[in-house]
């Protein structure tokens, strides 16, 4: 978890500690650490969840600060994955490549609930458009948007595509509009 805007320095170390995790899970055959039940996969796409400070919640006026944003990475992790294992990998890691945000990683499951989803191309900056078709579909169904925090999935590479070439998969939870 940390705060601030996607485009710093600091950002893309969160994104590197994930998968130095990820490949390591991976990767754990060849260092005669395979879990029951291993099967052979690709690492799943970096995924984040989008909120804003409370203070730039109480002051916000239609245009995102960038510095403001609150963000929760992951990268969803096989079945195969135990608790057990996973901390065993963090152990693993944290000697092989010791990084201050390793402390701050935890390995959890979660339930999203309802949700509307949206394949979003293009630009990050570009958003809130696929937002407002999302909500627009969500008022025909007679749904209702539970909060203003939303779950990006990231398909493309941002170091590799072009910014108008970007595929994101948008989620928001929802619920039956009173």
């Amino acid at each position: 978890e940390g705060t601030g805007n996607p485009n710093d320095e600091a950002f893309a170390e969160f994104i590197s500690v994930l998968y130095s995790l990820s490949y390591g899970v991976k990767m754990s055959p060849k260092k005669n650490m395979t879990p029951d039940g291993y099967l052979e996969y690709s690492v799943y796409p970096l995924e984040g969840i989008w909120d804003m400070t409370q203070e730039a919640r109480k002051h916000f006026s239609g245009t995102i600060d960038k510095d403001a944003l609150v963000f929760q990475l992951m990268i969803r992790q096989p079945e195969f994955v135990s608790t057990d294992f996973a901390q065993m990998i963090l152990e693993h890691t944290k000697k092989k490549k010791p990084h201050p945000l390793l402390e701050k990683v935890r390995f959890e499951t979660f339930t999203e609930g309802s949700c509307i989803q949206m394949m979003h191309l293009g630009s990050f900056d570009n958003e809130p458009e696929s937002f407002r078709i999302m909500e627009s579909f969500a008022d025909e169904m007679k749904l209702h948007r539970k909060s203003k925090v939303h779950k990006e999935i990231y398909l493309s590479d941002v170091r590799k595509v072009s910014p108008d070439k970007l595929k994101t998969v948008l989620r928001f939870g929802v619920e039956k509009a009173i």
